[in-house]
């Protein structure tokens, strides 16, 4: 079985979860198609990867959800507040840098936010070569309308979680970022194609 096409199965599941003997919970669809995977090999690590695509794409949601009632993607709205971090601008390459994705994804976003009014680029002054992206008035105005609603929907969403979980969460994640990053610097070094180190 295709390992795409289970984790789509996983993520396009809206079953209820289950909790394991620890009483933490986990998601039975997930650890079937996992058990099946890795043809009854440990799954605790692919469940954990699933896991955290399903929050990731639940959080993604939620956001995309109250951004496009406003007219912005979740992605560009995470360019806009990141532009809103600073007074001088960023250029593409900054941007692209800071969001995880590539250059050419940051053009279509500074795209759509430079037809919505909210950015603009101008030349940098240090680079004649580059161009900065920079918020503008109606930028700012734009997150002021969204930063109320936006604090509510993440109350609700992370509900119950003490301040101790939240730091953990994040912690966890970026721990699996560092990872990433580890192993996709390996990967270059060694020209590694399959994403696996040896």
């Amino acid at each position: 079985m295709e390992y795409g096409f289970i984790m789509k199965q996983v993520h396009n599941s809206q079953d209820d979860l289950a909790r394991d003997s620890d009483d933490r919970l986990y998601d039975p669809r997930a650890r079937t198609a996992m058990t099946e995977f890795t043809q009854g090999g440990d799954t605790l690590a692919l469940e954990a990867a699933a896991a955290a695509r399903t929050a990731f794409h639940a959080v993604e949601r939620l956001r995309a959800h109250g951004a496009q009632g406003r007219g912005l993607s979740s992605g560009a709205l995470d360019v806009l507040i990141r532009l809103s971090a600073t007074e001088h601008g960023l250029n593409i390459g900054e941007l692209a840098r800071a969001g995880g994705v590539s250059s050419r994804n940051i053009t279509g976003l500074v795209d759509t936010l430079e037809r919505e009014a909210l950015a603009r680029r101008t030349p940098d002054p240090q680079d004649r070569r580059s161009v900065l992206v920079r918020i503008t008035p109606a930028g700012l105005d734009w997150l002021d309308s969204f930063r109320a609603p936006t604090q509510r929907a993440m109350s609700a969403l992370f509900q119950g979680f003490t301040p101790a979980e939240l730091a953990e969460l994040r912690h966890l994640c970026l721990r699996l970022v560092e990872n990433q990053q580890r192993i996709e610097q390996y990967l270059t070094m060694t020209g590694e194609p399959d994403g696996s180190p040896a």
